[in-house]
């Protein structure tokens, strides 16, 4: 089969690939909840590197599944060798800093290997050749987090911090991932259920803030303001058919050009997307349970950032792939850093102030659409 016979196939994501992401689901809450109890900067910055971490082999095995389809007994078992893995990461996040570390090491490097040798072993010529490429690189920031593991917390961090360093200069110091196949339509799709994951966690946010609570008006208006937020930004990402204008705009381009796109619209803009929806999740948890009383300036910026840091992720990826103008969506992030000086007077208003922020946003490009 030539290379391009082997790219022209297409095929939807599997039910496997979907019983994959339930242990995304199980990290994302595990990182959202490891925030809520720590939002000093010092909690934020532990969620980035963790989170990136984590993202960078979880996107690296939509890359494999989109190479690879898990249709044989040995691909799906190996698949669950490393949805093993992550489930090890997952549990380790709340004390990845402290003794759950090394857990969080091994884990990750189980992860990296099944991904490697799966993808090198069984994907098409091109795309094994490319991984062999960048697998040394993958390998040795998977190296970094192992060891980081069994240091001292400060030196976890700078272990843990050279690895995504790794990560992001590894595309760059090896040129050759163009050689990557990429099948658009199944990689904007699974990429959309990673989203969709992300955001079942936000409306988790609100069952959990809502938790012992009185069932009263304040807390009801409170839990639909928050679910309005969250459809809200499943709008901004999937409304007017974004995510079919994403998979045409990628399946236009060269193979070449494919590949790079794919690495920059779908992981690099994804990253700040997801953290933004993590951020939101622990906003919307604080004012569930505080509706009537003010947010703590964390817990204000949590709202007001996390809608901003998605929107950037959002913009970056729409740019990325020429989906349409984002004149309107950076001036909605200036719009959401501002709603952080309501949520010190009163939680619930700056709730209700980003919900319009959306509504407004989305209004208008609406319109322009038309």
């Amino acid at each position: 089969m030539s290379a391009d016979t082997h790219e022209e196939i297409e095929y939807r994501v599997s039910t496997l690939e979907l019983f994959f992401d339930l242990v995304f689901v199980f990290t994302i809450t595990q990182l959202t909840g490891k925030l809520a109890d720590d939002t000093s900067p010092l909690g934020f910055a532990q969620i980035v590197i963790m989170l990136f971490v984590i993202l960078w082999m979880y996107f690296g095995y939509v890359w494999l599944t989109n190479a690879v389809p898990p249709n044989t007994t040995l691909r799906r078992l190996l698949l669950m060798g490393g949805m093993g893995g992550f489930l090890v990461i997952a549990l380790a996040v709340p004390n990845a800093f402290g003794t759950a570390g090394i857990a969080f090491g091994i884990g990750y490097l189980i992860v990296n290997l099944v991904h490697s040798g799966l993808f090198i072993s069984a994907a098409g010529p091109g795309s094994a050749a490319a991984m062999a490429r960048l697998a040394p690189f993958n390998l040795g920031s998977a190296g970094l987090v192992f060891v980081g593991g069994f240091l001292p917390s400060t030196w976890r961090a700078v272990a843990w911090t050279a690895a995504v360093v790794l990560m992001i200069l590894s595309p760059y110091v090896n040129r050759r991932h163009g050689e990557f196949q990429i099948r658009s339509a199944h990689f904007v799709e699974r990429h959309g259920l990673v989203v969709i994951v992300a955001l079942g966690e936000s409306i988790i946010a609100i069952g959990i803030g809502a938790a012992g609570l009185p069932i009263n008006l304040q807390l009801v208006v409170a839990s639909l303001l928050g679910l309005a937020l969250v459809y809200q930004l499943w709008w901004c990402y999937f409304g007017r058919e974004q995510d079919a204008r994403a998979e045409h705009n990628l399946a236009s381009m060269t193979p070449s050009d494919r590949a790079r796109a794919a690495l920059s619209a779908f992981g690099f803009a994804h990253a700040p997307i997801l953290l933004g929806i993590v951020v939101v999740a622990v906003g919307v948890k604080k004012t569930i349970g505080h509706a009537t009383e003010h947010l703590y300036f964390s817990g204000a910026l949590a709202l007001g950032g996390g809608a901003a840091i998605f929107l950037l992720g959002e913009i970056y990826f729409r740019w990325r792939l020429r989906i349409g103008s984002n004149t309107w969506r950076t001036a909605a992030v200036i719009a959401a850093l501002a709603t952080v000086p309501i949520g010190l007077w009163l939680a619930i208003a700056q709730l209700a102030a980003l919900v319009l922020v959306f509504g407004v946003l989305l209004v208008v490009e609406g319109k322009r659409a038309v």
